[in-house]
């Protein structure tokens, strides 16, 4: 799929066929280019839910979630 992918200079259409092949393995149904997945009616609809974080605690969590993403490695290998 990488040396498929349009960004790096791969095939388009080589790479749509990939892509509808994993996501039919995914969804245990037939590969079926043409016609892509529709969202649900509803999709982004859902509220909006701020989460506010003072104080302390809300000092604490934001360092702890930046150091666990200074932990992470890279998401493209």
């Amino acid at each position: 799929m990488r040396t498929n992918h349009p960004d790096v200079g791969g095939d388009p259409e080589v790479f749509a066929a990939g892509l509808a092949k994993l996501q039919a393995a995914r969804d245990g149904a037939p590969p079926s280019p043409e016609t892509p997945t529709p969202l649900p009616a509803d999709h982004g609809n859902g509220p909006v839910v701020l989460v506010h974080r003072h104080g302390l605690r809300g000092l604490l969590a934001r360092f702890r979630d930046w150091r666990e993403r200074r932990r992470r490695g890279p998401r493209v290998v």
